[in-house]
């Protein structure tokens, strides 16, 4: 399965075509709207998210509520593009001066600057278009078919906040991924511990009448993987390296680890490695789960367990320094928008980035032509697994 996504931040639409999904999934465009919702909620959120309700729009690929095997074609219409048709027109225009609103000041912590470099832009608005958070409504409705797949073959994926700035949210031991995903999806802040609720959004208040912003650390995981999944016979197929790129590939993500992680420099090596276990329900599984699901470069069988920090959003209403390209001149910095954390939405991205990923090696790994063939194949593999 591969995707690309078009669209500018204020254009007229973002699009998102989907190669190599199997024939006969269910998916329906109420299924994937319910995704786009979550990315759009959370405790924090601002302005855009009173201006957009996204919905999709599936022009391709799909017949009577079933995939058909071609390439699906998503789109979501920008309802804020009707006030922004001349700046963003398609066209070339007479007066680029009027009315068009050049950005010549770049944003600190945005793409503003360097894309200007790269792409040699005079105006910095073509940075600022593409690079804008807003392409991830696009993969989250990637991620929404990606979950699907996933579902029918028996994995499920949730998502919740282990650190909201610098508050660090206690998960009580032995939730299953079911039990974390119905707590995460009932808090507004997506923590799985109700204590923190109320503290968590008072920190949130408080930075927003700072005029600054926070980020944390987001928790994905993945129930009911096969064992299997991923290879070590080369560096670009393992698949740890592949969710990292994922994860770190969204925007103010800045870093990856997966089980215990950078913990795991800090331990002895028999405090980290999960010893292996066998019984006759089973088969063989892990006495703990430090390593996140991964020995190798390949899925174990344990769930798989992954965080990513994002940073702070870098869009502050107290604004820091920068330069004019044209001027050279030293000024306080433009908001274009901004919220004091996009933590629970970006939990949504990452979630969708990594069932993603997860749903590209397994139809790269298992026969796939239509549903049928993949849950037969899935099957044969997690039987031999457990006799073996």
């Amino acid at each position: 399965m591969r995707y690309l996504t078009a669209g500018e931040s204020h254009g007229p639409r973002l699009t998102a075509i989907i190669e190599g999904v199997p024939a006969g999934l269910p998916l329906t465009a109420d299924y994937i709207n319910a995704e786009l919702k979550r990315r759009q909620g959370g405790y924090g959120r601002g302005e855009r998210m009173k201006i957009e309700s996204d919905q999709v729009e599936i022009t391709a690929g799909v017949r009577h509520g079933l995939t058909m095997g071609g390439p699906i074609t998503l789109n979501v219409t920008n309802l804020d593009h009707k006030k922004w048709l001349e700046i963003m027109n398609v066209a070339d225009v007479e007066d680029k001066k009027k009315g068009l609103r050049k950005i010549t000041k770049p944003r600190p912590g945005h793409a503003d600057l360097v894309g200007g470099m790269k792409y040699r832009f005079s105006d910095l608005r073509n940075s600022l278009e593409r690079s804008s958070a807003r392409e991830t409504t696009m993969r989250v409705a990637v991620g929404a078919v990606a979950k699907r797949i996933l579902e029918e073959l028996g994995m499920d994926v949730a998502s919740h906040i282990v650190t909201f700035g610098g508050i660090d949210v206690e998960v009580p031991d032995g939730l299953t991924v079911a039990e974390i995903k119905a707590r995460a999806r009932k808090s507004e802040v997506s923590i799985v511990n109700p204590e923190k609720e109320e503290e968590i959004k008072a920190y949130i208040d408080q930075i927003k009448k700072d005029g600054d912003t926070i980020g944390g650390i987001v928790e994905t995981i993945v129930g009911g993987v096969p064992v299997g999944l991923g290879s070590f016979v080369q560096w670009d197929r393992k698949l740890d390296a592949k969710l990292a790129q994922g994860v770190v590939s969204i925007n103010a993500f800045k870093g990856v680890e997966f089980g215990i992680g950078f913990e795991a420099g800090r331990l002895k090596g028999s405090q980290v490695m999960d010893e292996i276990l066998w019984s006759e329900e089973e088969g063989f599984t892990r006495r703990t789960n430090n390593l996140g699901g991964f020995e190798g470069g390949m899925t174990n069988g344990q769930p798989i367990v992954v965080r990513g920090v994002m940073k702070p959003i870098p869009t502050l209403y107290k604004p820091l320094m920068s330069v004019d390209i044209e001027t050279h001149e030293p000024y306080k910095a433009t908001v274009e928008r901004s919220d004091p954390t996009a933590l629970p939405a970006a939990g949504v991205v990452m979630e969708s980035v990594v069932a993603t990923v997860l749903a590209t090696e397994v139809l790269d790994k298992f026969s796939s032509d239509n549903m049928e063939e993949l849950k037969e194949a899935v099957d044969n593999h997690r039987a031999y697994v457990k006799g073996f």
